[in-house]
This record gives C-alpha cells, sequence and structure tokens, in this order.
C-alpha cells in the first residue's frame, strides 16, 4: 500500500514520528529534492507496507479495502492461473480475450503491418508516409485472402483530422455483440486481493495502534503536531505531548454494524447527554457505561432522539468539550471509535436517531495541541490578528474564506454520518462565527443588523453549503442552528437564499424561565411575556426547537430549576411540605408549557426530567479536581416521592407528543369543545407529586356560549393554583 500524506505548512520539510516498521524522520520525510510539494503548498509522505519476511510480493494484485460488506473477497486461495481460465471458459469467446489482456497488441500489429517489423524508430527514419486512404486500400488488399476467423474484425480507418489519428473500430456485428456483454466483474473481485490475504504478505506501514506525529522543520525551528486529520488521539498526560493513534483493526476485529438507522420521526423529542458525567460514580464513564445505563433509561423516558455534547476529542475535560482539538476524533477519555460505534448502533436498535453538538464556529487556543500554529504560522487555519481570536473566550476563529478550510471543515462534516452513522448535528454557537463582533452586539430585528460590515459572509457561504451538501448526501439528516439573533433566512432553503438548516433553537425560552426563577415570585409571572416568548418569533414557527433548560443551566457555575426550586430545602422545616409542593407545581409547568406552545421539536438535559437536585461542576483546580459534581443521581429514581414523580410526569408528557402530535398539530388557538370530560393530563395528579385536589368524579366541565363579561365560547374549569391541564378536542356535532 502507499498512503499519501498532506501537510499545508510552511514548513521546510515534514516527515512522520513514530515507531514503525523501521520509518525514519529524517530519511522518508517530504523536502525538495525528495517527493517535494506540489503548487498549492502541500507536502508529500509516501508510506508503503511492508513485505514480510519469506514472502513474494504480488504482481497481479492490489491492495483495496472494504470495510463495509465484502473486504475479504480475493481470500479465496484460487491461483490467478485458474480464474484466468475460468474467464476464458465461461465469459470470452475463443480468441476475444488476447485483445482484452494486452491493450498495446492492436496498435502493436498495425505498426508491424504498415512499416514491417523492423520499421522506423524515429521521425528521421519514418521519412514520408502515404495518406490515410492510400494506406487504408493497401492493408485491405493485403488481407483480401485471409481464412474466416472468430475473432472480432478490426479496421483501421481515418477520422478525418488533418494530421493521421486512427481508430481501432469493430465491425458492427462484433460491436453489437461487445455491447452486449456485461463487464466481467465478478472474476475481477475474485482477483482482487482481500484485506486478510493482503495483511498475511504484508506488514502495513502503520500498523494499527500505532501512535504517531507529523514532524514540521519550520524556519523558526522543529515541530510535532498530531496530524489535523487524525481520527483517534491518545491527549497528553504528566506534560508530555499528545500523540496519534492509527486505528484501523484486523478485520476480525473491526466492529461490524447490526442495525439499520431509524426512520425520521414526524417530531423530535431530543435528550441532550454527555458521556463522561453520565454515570453514578464519581469518575470519566465510558462509552460503555453509556450504553448499559443511560439509554435503556432514554428508551424508557419517551424521547427518541439522544444529541452528545463533549465527544468530540478536546484537551481539557473541564471545557465540556467545546474547545475542540481535533474535530475527526472521538474522545478517548470514553473508550475507542469502536466503542462509539457500538453506542450508536445500540441506540439505532433501540429507535433512537443520535445527534452530534458539532463545534466549528471555533476553535481550541492551545498551541501544543489541536490547529492553532499547527505549522508554526499563525494563518494555517485561522484569521491572523484581533480577527482570529474570539472576543471573550480565548478562542481560535477559523476563516472560512480559505479553500483548505472550507475543505477541512465539510470533509468534517461528511466524516461522521459516513464512519459512525450520525443522524444530525447540532451547530453551536452561530452567531460567533457569522459576525466579526462574534454576537456581542444588540440586535433589535432591523434588518442592516444583518446586512452590514460586521457579517462574516464567508461563514454564511460555509453554512450554506454544509447543509447543501449535507442534506445532498444524506436526505435524512437533520441540522440544528444555534443562533441567539434569529438571523433572516436561517431555516429557509438554500434555493430560496436560505442557509439551509431545519431546526433552530429559541435561546430566549430558557433565559426567560431563569429569569423568573431567580428574580421574579411565581405569583408575578407575567403570562403574556412567557406567551410573546414563546410564540414571539412566527418567522421560525415551524422550525423552533425549544427547551426548559439544557445543559448550560446546570454546567460549571450555573444552576438547574430544580437546584433553584429544592436546593435550598431544608427537611424538617415547617414549610418543607409547602415549598416542595410549590417548586414540583411549577417544575411541571414549566416544561408542560413550554412543550405545548413553544415550536416543533423539544430537548431535554439529561437528568433534569426527573428534577436533578445538583448543578454540574467538572474537576478543576478551583474545586481541587473533585469529581463530587461530574455525576448524575440516577438512585433518585430508585425511590418513590418527588423525583420518581417528576419522571412519571416527563414520561407521559412525552407520551402525549407521541400519542396526541403535540408538537406537529397547527400553531395554538382556542377552541370550543363540548362537554364531554376529554381531560388527558392534569399536573395536580398525585402521582405526579401534586395534591390531587380534583377528583376523577369532579372532571365534568360546563361550556356556556356566552358570559356576563362579554367573552363568548367559554369553557369553565376548576384549577388549583399552580397547576395546568391539557384536554383533548373532541368531534362537535351541529345541528
Amino acid at each position: 500500500m502507499c498512503l499519501i500524506i498532506l501537510s499545508h505548512t510552511g514548513a521546510r520539510y515534514c516527515a512522520l514520528v513514530g515507531d514503525f516498521n523501521g520509518w525514519s524522520p529524517t530519511e522518508n520525510c517530504a523536502r525538495e529534492g525528495h517527493f517535494g510539494h506540489d503548487d498549492y503548498g502541500y507536502w508529500f509522505i509516501i508510506l508503503e507496507d511492508k513485505l514480510r519476511d519469506g514472502e513474494k510480493p504480488d504482481e497481479l494484485y492490489f491492495q483495496q479495502y472494504n470495510y463495509i460488506d465484502d473486504y475479504d473477497k480475493g481470500d479465496s486461495g484460487v491461483p490467478i492461473e485458474e480464474i484466468f481460465k475460468k474467464a476464458n471458459d465461461e465469459y470470452w469467446e475463443p480468441g476475444e480475450d488476447r485483445f482484452i489482456k494486452n491493450r498495446y497488441e492492436i496498435p502493436a500489429k498495425l505498426y508491424e503491418q504498415i512499416f514491417g517489423p523492423n520499421g522506423p524508430q524515429t521521425l528521421e527514419e519514418l521519412e514520408e508516409i502515404p495518406d490515410a486512404e492510400t494506406r487504408y486500400k493497401a492493408w485491405k488488399e493485403q488481407h483480401k485472402d485471409d481464412l474466416p476467423s472468430n475473432t472480432p474484425c478490426y479496421d483501421v480507418i481515418d477520422n478525418g483530422k488533418e494530421y493521421d489519428i486512427f481508430n481501432v473500430v469493430l465491425d458492427p456485428v462484433s460491436q453489437e455483440k461487445f455491447r452486449a456483454k456485461k463487464p466481467p466483474l465478478a472474476y475481477w473481485l475474485e482477483t482482487r486481493k482481500g484485506r486478510q490475504a493482503w495483511l498475511k504478505k504484508y506488514s502495513p506501514c502503520i500498523p494499527h495502534g500505532s501512535k504517531y506525529r507529523v514532524y514540521f522543520n519550520t524556519p523558526s525551528g522543529p515541530l510535532e503536531r498530531v496530524p489535523a486529520w487524525a481520527t483517534y488521539v491518545q491527549p497528553d498526560a504528566e506534560g508530555e505531548q499528545a500523540f496519534a493513534i492509527h486505528w484501523d483493526p484486523p478485520p476480525e476485529y473491526a466492529y461490524k454494524w447490526k442495525n439499520s438507522r431509524p426512520k425520521v420521526p414526524k417530531s423530535l423529542r431530543i435528550y441532550e447527554c454527555h458521556v463522561g458525567i453520565s454515570g453514578s460514580e464519581p469518575k470519566i464513564s465510558s462509552f460503555s457505561d453509556f450504553i448499559e445505563k443511560v439509554l435503556p433509561h432514554v428508551k424508557e423516558a419517551g424521547y427518541n432522539t439522544i444529541q452528545l455534547i463533549g465527544v468530540i476529542e478536546h484537551k481539557d475535560y473541564f471545557t465540556v468539550g467545546y474547545r475542540a482539538t481535533n474535530l475527526y476524533a472521538v474522545s478517548s477519555r470514553y473508550g475507542t471509535p469502536d466503542d462509539f460505534k457500538r453506542l450508536v448502533d445500540e441506540a439505532h436498535g433501540l429507535g433512537l436517531l443520535v445527534f452530534l453538538d458539532i463545534v466549528h464556529s471555533y476553535s481550541a487556543a492551545d498551541e501544543m495541541v489541536g490547529l492553532s500554529l499547527f505549522d508554526g504560522t499563525n494563518d494555517c487555519y485561522f484569521h491572523t490578528g484581533k480577527r482570529g481570536h474570539h472576543k471573550y473566550w480565548g478562542t481560535r476563529m477559523f476563516k472560512y474564506g480559505d479553500l483548505d478550510v472550507l475543505h477541512f471543515l465539510l470533509s468534517n462534516l461528511k466524516w461522521w454520518p459516513t464512519e459512525y452513522q450520525i443522524d444530525g448535528f447540532h451547530f453551536h454557537s452561530l452567531s460567533s462565527m457569522m459576525y466579526t463582533h462574534n454576537g456581542f452586539a444588540s440586535f433589535t430585528g432591523d434588518l442592516e443588523e444583518y446586512c452590514n460590515q460586521y457579517v462574516d459572509k464567508d461563514a454564511l457561504l460555509y453554512l450554506i453549503l454544509a447543509n447543501e451538501i449535507l442534506h445532498a448526501l444524506h436526505p435524512d439528516i437533520i441540522t440544528i442552528a444555534e443562533d441567539a439573533t434569529f438571523y433572516p433566512g436561517l431555516c429557509e432553503p438554500t434555493s430560496q437564499g436560505g442557509l439551509g438548516f431545519d431546526y433552530c433553537v429559541n435561546l430566549s425560552v430558557s433565559e426567560m424561565w431563569s429569569s423568573f426563577l431567580e428574580t421574579v415570585p411565581d405569583h408575578d409571572w407575567s403570562m403574556s411575556k412567557i406567551i410573546n416568548t414563546l410564540m414571539g418569533n412566527r418567522k421560525f414557527a415551524d422550525k423552533t426547537l425549544v427547551y426548559a433548560e439544557n445543559h448550560n443551566q446546570s454546567i460549571s457555575g450555573g444552576r438547574s430549576f430544580a437546584e433553584i426550586l429544592f436546593g435550598e430545602i431544608r427537611d424538617g422545616s415547617h414549610d418543607t411540605e409547602k415549598l416542595l409542593l410549590r417548586g414540583c407545581s411549577l417544575h411541571k409547568m414549566i416544561r408542560l408549557i413550554t412543550l405545548t406552545i413553544g415550536g416543533r421539536a423539544y430537548l431535554n438535559f439529561m437528568g433534569n426530567e426527573f428534577g436533578h437536585p445538583e448543578r454540574v461542576e467538572f474537576p478543576m483546580p478551583s474545586n481541587n479536581f473533585s469529581f463530587s459534581l461530574a455525576k448524575r443521581r440516577w438512585d433518585l429514581l430508585a425511590k418513590e416521592g418527588l423525583h420518581r414523580n417528576l419522571f412519571i410526569f416527563d414520561k407521559d408528557l412525552m407520551n402525549l407528543d407521541e400519542n396526541e402530535r403535540v408538537l406537529t398539530r397547527v400553531l395554538p388557538s382556542i377552541h370550543h369543545v363540548n362537554d364531554d370530560n376529554m381531560l388527558v393530563l392534569n399536573t395536580d395528579e398525585i402521582k405526579y407529586g401534586g395534591q390531587g385536589l380534583i377528583k376523577d368524579d369532579q372532571y365534568s366541565r360546563k361550556t356556556i356560549s356566552k358570559r356576563g363579561d362579554g367573552l363568548r365560547n367559554c369553557l369553565e374549569v376548576p384549577m388549583p393554583s399552580r397547576t395546568a391541564q391539557v384536554y383533548k378536542l373532541s368531534r362537535i356535532l351541529r345541528i
């Protein structure tokens, strides 16, 4: 095998640093006069598989991998001579195959017929050649007495151009016969060297599990970097620099997919997860832990999609995964690439879609990992100067107008659905990439704010290309835009000038709920503000994803709603029961109104469905690297009481959407219904932690056509404070 590694560098030469097959970073490197570089500044490193001791090289075989279904074809051990004989007997008519095996036989024979066995070898010896017609007639005269043959009849004719170019054409009968033949692919597949047979004869240039880095000799000195396209990376440990790990297991150990992708559901109920904090123990949980403990819970809870954050490799665990360093690699903290494939496969087997939170809006600024100063220059992947740094986050900003950067990022989007069968992407923090002020400006909704000099048009073009390419290659893939500025056309088709996203996130909803819980007594909550926030942005009404709270409210410094509502309640206090009832009521109502009014898709962060009472805090110097809050309290679900009741309510809320199509119905409006009991969900039920003030026999409703205050078509219902009820509309018979 020959492997070519491309590195866009300003280096004098580059090589690989690693312990494999006697590779030398000084001898086997790309530099002037040794492989060299092309006109676009790419350096080439050619790696060849090594013939094992005692083996002879294959002359007819070429290494070709097919990991999907038939990568072992050609490993049957049948000699090539037998395959050729089989093709002669079954496929070719007598004499036909000789023209296929040697493409130069026909022109060589023609040359010999025209000039004889010792014909001229140079232009000087060629002298003057008769015209094409004369040569053709002479050739026909020479062969007029030839015996009949079953081989195809070839004639030499002139193509009519000023210079003599000869086309060899079949006679009509032979031509029709050849056209009717199907290509001999079956025989070619038998001759193709499969991977098992190849590995028996050759040692891979970079064996599976090898650690390596790319080495640059730059004008400023030597550099070692993890390749930008590395698919598996071992982060730095104890001050040592990270290594790329070549992940290419033998066929018998490579992961084999079992389940197909589920169909895209009519409505998305997304369960947002972080693998590392998904366990109950104070440690970094693995992909295997997540498969065993979390996936069954998600299925039971009634969600149909999981959205994973922090899966892509990043340097510091406490950054949650948002300062990504290696965009093609799953984080080795949680397991191997094959472990992640198993996670996706098992999720698909449960009917769950798998989305990734993708961060193409900025990148880690660390110089020893990731892409910053990758080749020793400041503009390899990012803008130079202030433009190349986020105003507040200390991250690097991609230069989306560079063709190599576009190639890198767009290929990355193709990589995850192709290699890992990912079903969708949540594009993180688009406002930081779409504006040179990184979204830190006040927006009033004026169109000029989306068209002025602060808009990064290259970033917009990248997003258009991303959606266009993703939806062309994977028609069922879902793309979600996280943009606080509500850029016009965010979810409009690219054919109509939009950016092409399937959904956009309404970030203002969770901010409103947080503000109410932290600063406003619940009896002063403004219903008009709640409705306006949930339904105010009508231009994205059919494309909106909403959540009461996602991971932002829980992670590193923030407080989840449950922590706000229950965190300060002390057992044994005289008003404990009252405070718990208030908190439980508000927790349920917030989720109910958000799901039923806010949008077309709904999201919840792992654990919030049962009112997780603790925030998330990743291990970092400020907490002495403690894992005590970097986990989830799944044990609370095993006990009867508050958290179990909240989980049952959330589960029934998901079932409400599944059965009544709440998220996919028309936008909310007021209806007149009849007297039948159509109550389908009541937050005050005892099983949800409510008081049960309305008994089953009290669910009769009275409708009146006109009240004394002039309102018409009214429905009067008994409703205790801090409760919400959902009714089902029945058909009305009009006479």
